[in-house]
């Protein structure tokens, strides 16, 4: 075979070859084009899924968020109507507390009003004179506020004060002590006669009083001041003889040494 024929045969050769290789070049980009086209179908199918998925869990999470927040906004509901009915309760038991020690007032003011009416009726030891004896308030109350007047130098009033206490407690323990001021009243406004009844029927009520020395005294001044030196010195005598050891008995005597 000679060089010639061998080049043209070995270009034949090239030549088949290269077309088939342009064949198989063909078919095989045919091939993955349709391969391409499939994996992309497929891909497409894959996020469309995805897609919808993701939709569908956002829809779910939206809803249930949603849901939540309707929930949170009851919870939120239900606590500011716990926290009204909680003021509410708060108040009540704040209102009830100042009733309760409104009617606590009430009542210690009531039972004190109680006692102090219960102590003004109630009767009380006293002592006057070194006489004891029971006696109401009231008798304590009036005998003391006319000694009161007595002794600020208002004779007439003193009068009228023991006085309205004679009439008003005839049977006080009170009485034989009021006589005695009421006498001593009369005295100081010149009463004389009436000054002696009321000294006389003292020492009649209680001849061993305290001031009977002082009313057998007073007795025979007033005698003096209405000029009856005899009686005066009757009653000086008595003073000394009944009440020897007293002071007045002692002023008795100097005025029996005047009287001679």
């Amino acid at each position: 075979m000679t060089l010639r024929s061998l080049m043209r045969r070995g270009r034949g050769f090239l030549v088949g070859a290269s077309l088939l290789a342009s064949l198989t070049g063909v078919n095989a980009a045919l091939f993955s084009d349709d391969e391409a086209r499939k994996a992309i179908l497929d891909l497409r199918q894959r996020a469309d899924a995805q897609k919808a998925a993701t939709e569908a869990i956002e829809k779910r999470l939206t809803e249930e968020n949603n849901q939540l927040r309707r929930s949170l906004l009851d919870l939120q509901n239900q606590i500011e109507t716990l926290r009204a009915e909680q003021a509410r309760l708060r108040g009540q038991a704040e209102q009830a507390a100042r009733d309760i020690s409104e009617a606590q007032r009430r009542q210690a003011a009531q039972g004190q009003a109680i006692d102090e009416r219960l102590r003004s009726v109630e009767p009380q030891k006293v002592a006057v004179d070194g006489r004891e004896f029971m006696a109401n308030p009231t008798e304590k109350r009036d005998f003391e506020a006319a000694l009161a007047v007595f002794r600020s130098g208002d004779f007439p009033g003193a009068q009228a004060a023991f006085l309205d206490f004679a009439k008003r407690y005839p049977r006080s323990g009170y009485f034989p002590s009021a006589l005695f001021w009421l006498g001593n009243a009369q005295y100081a406004t010149t009463n004389y006669k009436e000054a002696i009844t009321n000294f006389r029927a003292m020492l009649s009520m209680a001849p061993d009083h305290a001031r009977a020395p002082e009313a057998l005294l007073s007795i025979a001044n007033c005698q003096i001041e209405l000029k009856d030196p005899r009686a005066a010195r009757r009653t000086l005598e008595d003073l000394v003889r009944l009440h020897p050891q007293s002071e007045a008995a002692q002023a008795a005597k100097e005025r029996l040494a005047k009287l001679r």
